[in-house]
């Protein structure tokens, strides 16, 4: 039987990557989104289940799960990715937006991990996509820094919880990676950027990074390969950052 992976929010940024990079280490790869994606390419269309879901539906994702275990008779790990990012001052934060934040941020990830433990067996993984905003704090930035706090919480618990159950739970903490999402998100006029997100951006890798350089999507793919493999079966409850030395722990 193929190993198999669910990864939520298959369908763009680094969600897309990790559909992508898993399929061609091998994977069966059950991809839930709101949206699906036309141009899978031809040599993992054959690996890539796409399903339509909402992540802040607790039964959207037991739907993943067993969808993965009809199609390949087993589950080898889950992938927490979708969310989404917005910089929001204190006084502009309203409760649909919190709502909405953490449902999908947080809540969702909750019911990822939930689904995965009715499929996975001694062995298996969870994933889940986090942030360095899960370490630091920024200013606007407060809904969305708590969400990935809760994620780095959640993660060190679970891995506690489960650990004896065989299963592994990581977190992956990519500093500013250049998706769609994140430059909708630098175009508010609340971001850091202030309308100027290429400048932002530049003076960011000067002043932050040690490498001189954002990471890439692959980077981010391959940390995850690394920790959804048996290489990793010692490494539990971490958030591993991913920023080119912006954060050096």
């Amino acid at each position: 039987m193929s190993r198999t992976v669910v990864i939520t929010g298959g369908t763009k940024g680094i969600g897309w990557e990790l559909v992508q990079s898993y399929a061609r280490d091998g994977y069966m790869v059950v991809s839930g989104s709101r949206s699906i994606k036309n141009d899978i390419p031809t040599d993992i269309v054959n690996q890539v289940k796409q399903v339509q879901i909402n992540v802040r539906n607790r039964s959207d994702h037991m739907k993943l799960v067993n969808i993965a275990r009809d199609w390949t008779g087993r589950l080898d790990c889950y992938v927490n990715n979708a969310g989404f990012s917005e910089w929001r001052s204190l006084e502009n934060i309203n409760e649909n937006f919190l709502t909405e934040l953490f449902e999908t941020n947080l809540f969702g990830y909750f019911w990822g991990a939930q689904a995965a433990l009715t499929g996975l067996e001694k062995g298996g993984s969870i994933i889940n996509i986090s942030s360095l905003a899960a370490k630091r704090g920024s200013a606007n930035n407060s809904a969305y820094s708590a969400t990935k706090f809760g994620i780095t919480g959640l993660t060190q618990s679970l891995c506690k919880e489960l650990g004896l159950k065989g299963i592994r739970v990581n977190a992956v903490c990519p500093v500013l990676i250049e998706t769609p999402g994140l430059l909708d998100a630098l175009n508010s006029d609340q971001s850091p950027a202030k309308n100027n997100t290429q400048r932002f951006l530049e003076d960011f890798i000067s002043s932050q990074t040690a490498l001189g350089r954002l990471p890439t999507l692959n980077e981010v793919a391959r940390v995850c390969l690394f920790l959804s493999s048996n290489e990793a079966s010692g490494i539990t409850g971490q958030s591993i950052n991913v920023d080119c030395g912006v954060l050096p722990n």
